[in-house]
This record gives C-alpha cells, sequence and structure tokens, in this order.
C-alpha cells in the first residue's frame, strides 16, 4: 500500500515545531505533523488548586487535553470525555519521568493541549509540543520527551500514522521516548501482533521519535537563538 505523498514507511509526515507561540503563557508550542496540530501552553509552577492535590516533596504536574469542536470532519462535542481523560493520565505520565518535579514542591505546573486539527497521532502531536513548552517555560528537565505512533499496514512497519493508516492498521503503538537517556516513558498498544514483531515495532518507533527530537531541538534553539 503506497503512503500518501509517497511517504517511506520510516518517513514522518512533514512536521513543523515552534516554541513561544503563545506571549501570555511561560511556556509555549505548536506542532503539526501532516494534518494534525497541537498546541500546548505552560503556567506555573505556580500555587496549585484544588490544594487538596499539593504534594510535599514535588509539583503536581496536571494536564489538561481538548480537541477544538473544528478539529475534525464530525464536530466534536465540549467538555471532558473518557477519551480526553485517558489522554490526560498518558501524556502526564509520559512527562513526569523528564521533569525535576522536586524542585517546586506543593506548586502546580499546567500543561495545557488543544488540538485544532486532527488526522491521528493526536496524543503523540499533544506530548511533543508540551514537551517544548515545558523547556521553553524553563522547566528543570533531564531531557525533552519525544512521540509517535507505529502500525503494521500490509505487512509494513510504519512510523506516524495518519488517518487512513490508523484505521487499516492491525496495531496502533503510541511510544514517547527520552533518546539521551534512552527510557521509554509511554507504551500502548491497540491491537494484536506477535511478540517476535514486537522489537521491530519499537525500534520503528524509536527512530521516529529520535527524528522528532532533532526538530524540538530546532525550534529551541530557534526561539532562544541571540538575534
Amino acid at each position: 500500500m503506497a503512503r500518501l505523498n509517497n511517504r517511506k514507511p520510516s518517513e514522518l509526515r512533514p512536521t513543523t515545531i515552534k516554541a513561544g507561540v503563545i506571549e501570555q503563557a511561560d511556556g509555549s508550542a505548536m506542532v503539526t505533523m501532516g494534518r494534525t496540530t497541537a498546541i500546548a501552553a505552560i503556567y506555573g509552577p505556580a500555587t496549585l488548586h484544588p490544594r487538596r492535590l499539593q504534594l510535599s516533596d514535588k509539583a503536581f504536574l496536571r494536564t489538561i487535553y481538548s480537541m477544538a469542536p473544528f478539529s475534525t470532519t464530525e464536530r466534536v462535542r465540549p467538555g471532558p470525555s473518557r477519551r480526553s481523560t485517558e489522554i490526560c493520565m498518558v501524556t502526564r505520565n509520559a512527562l513526569e519521568p523528564a521533569l525535576f518535579l522536586e524542585e517546586f514542591p506543593k506548586a502546580g505546573i499546567y500543561v495545557y493541549i488543544n488540538i485544532i486539527q486532527a488526522d491521528a497521532g493526536t496524543r503523540t502531536a499533544g506530548i511533543n509540543a508540551a514537551s517544548v513548552a515545558l523547556a521553553d517555560a524553563g522547566i528543570s528537565m533531564k531531557d525533552l520527551v519525544s512521540s509517535v505512533a507505529v502500525g503494521k499496514v500490509g505487512g509494513e512497519y510504519y512510523v506516524d500514522l495518519e488517518g487512513k493508516e490508523e484505521e487499516e492498521t492491525i496495531c496502533d503503538l503510541p511510544v514517547a521516548y527520552m533518546p539521551r537517556t534512552k527510557k521509554i516513558t509511554l507504551l500502548q498498544m491497540d491491537g494484536n501482533v506477535p511478540n517476535k514483531e514486537m522489537k521491530q515495532l519499537l525500534n520503528t518507533a524509536i527512530k521516529g521519535c529520535e527524528m522528532v527530537y532533532e526538530k524540538q531541538k530546532q525550534a529551541l534553539r530557534e526561539r532562544w537563538a541571540v538575534k
């Protein structure tokens, strides 16, 4: 099966990343991967509300994920859903290992992710945007977190699935990865593949994450270049 725009199986969708897109936020970023666009904004560290969520030894990372009503061909219903709640949780879990949250006890770091256009890969685009936005905000980090989804379509391992491919793949494997420390921070699986194929899928995902990582670093270099 030929990919859109004659993409190779190991090739990302056209990807652009820009840091510092929201002036009023402490840090922000926009990530476009094909026809999926995510904007992330960081507020904090700041007083955490409600106070019952405060942690005595570290900051609480609060992730808020939403899709704009016009982001897909069918209007998205406003407000939280089971899917958005799940993505908030996995995004937080993917980002936390990269952060020195112990530097901000009892504080909150708020991560807002809004999907303004969607054609598959919204959670991975959101993680990529949030990671750059956290760095843009000056939050201490061990590394950036990079993310892609991989799958198997027509016997080929595809990186960075788009809409039609996501429908046709026998598995959908979103992965988040810290390239410098070589640590996987998110690994989900929708579908079923033999164990022997998991290694190849993971290697494909890691190579994709490393390509995203270079684009994330370049966005931050451009943002903070001395003019």
